[in-house]
């Protein structure tokens, strides 16, 4: 038979396993894509909030008393955690993300065991709504992290920092000589605007805002370019990686949209169209030029909602 004291030490780590994980859930809102997304992951927090409290109560319920120093801790570990992986890749992070709750899953089986052998039917029954809720988010974040696989854009947006170190690993992945080259292209590119931009720089009181029109035009006119001058010249894998990078950005033409007259379509009309997409790639594209250009929520939700769906495909979850 499991003692009282056994159950009670199990339930204080759980609860501060679950102290961590509020926090991230709670970190994790700021990097919600759209609104629906945000309200899911706010309803997470608010979850785990409620779970926390259950553990609480079921603590003194078996005579024993929550430690002070358990969540204190959790909320340390939360916070090392989402300072350290700002240094990290997108999917290092959600990796971490996934193993706590992976890590959760089993301590709630194991809690449950005890329970069983205690034959204590309440925290059996707070086992079973533990397991369900971390099995839960544990496809989501297999979701999350097939989507980000498939390119993205996924539910969770990166910080600068982890798009810079997502960018930094993908030019070390490139073929170096090639990467050189298309980069020299864009270089001199961007430099043969620079007479335009210095010229606006020194008309009039709103020079600022048409300097930073201009290089943003000048900016995506130059990839434009880039990607033109490394197709002509041979440099298929360069073009098609700039192309790629012309698409996350949401800087490509309205005609080269996998969806034909996407401009012209209304809210509806653009949610119908997404929803027969099947290549991933076409899907990021669209959501990448949506949010830059109209943001319609209803479309890059229902874009973003594709996505998940083959991601999920992918992984084997139903």
């Amino acid at each position: 038979m499991t003692d009282t004291t056994t159950l009670i030490a199990n339930l204080r780590t759980m609860l501060e396993l679950t102290s961590t994980e509020i926090q991230i859930a709670e970190f994790r809102t700021s990097q919600a894509r759209t609104d629906a997304v945000h309200q899911e992951l706010t309803k997470n927090a608010e979850n785990a909030r409620t779970r926390a409290a259950l553990i609480e109560a079921t603590i003194r319920e078996l005579g024993g008393t929550p430690t002070i120093f358990g969540p204190l801790l959790g909320r340390a570990a939360a916070l090392v955690k989402a300072l350290t992986e700002q240094a990290e890749p997108f999917s290092e992070a959600l990796l971490g993300d996934l193993a706590l709750e992976h890590l959760l899953v089993d301590r709630a089986r194991y809690l449950k065991s005890l329970a069983v052998a205690a034959g204590n039917s309440q925290v059996q029954d707070l086992a079973d709504s533990l397991i369900e809720a971390h099995n839960a988010t544990v496809v989501w974040l297999t979701t999350v992290l097939a989507e980000d696989a498939l390119g993205g854009p996924a539910a969770l947006r990166r910080t600068p920092v982890q798009a810079a170190a997502g960018v930094a690993v993908k030019l070390a992945n490139l073929p170096g000589q090639l990467a050189t080259r298309a980069v020299d292209r864009v270089l001199t590119t961007v430099r043969s605007t620079r007479p335009a931009v210095d010229d606006a720089l020194a008309r009039g009181s709103q020079a600022g805002e048409i300097a930073a029109k201009t290089l943003s035009a000048s900016r995506d006119a130059a990839l434009s370019a880039a990607e033109k001058v490394s197709r002509r010249e041979g440099a298929g894998e360069v073009a098609d990686a700039l192309h790629n990078l012309r698409g996350k950005t949401g800087v490509l033409d309205a005609a080269e949209l996998p969806i034909a007259g996407y401009d012209e379509l209304n809210v509806n009309d653009a949610v119908a169209a997404v929803k027969e997409l099947s290549e991933p790639a076409d899907i990021r594209v669209v959501i990448a030029y949506e949010e830059l250009h109209k943001d319609r929520q209803r479309v890059v939700s229902a874009a973003q909602t594709r996505l998940s769906s083959i991601a999920q495909e992918i992984v084997g979850i139903s």
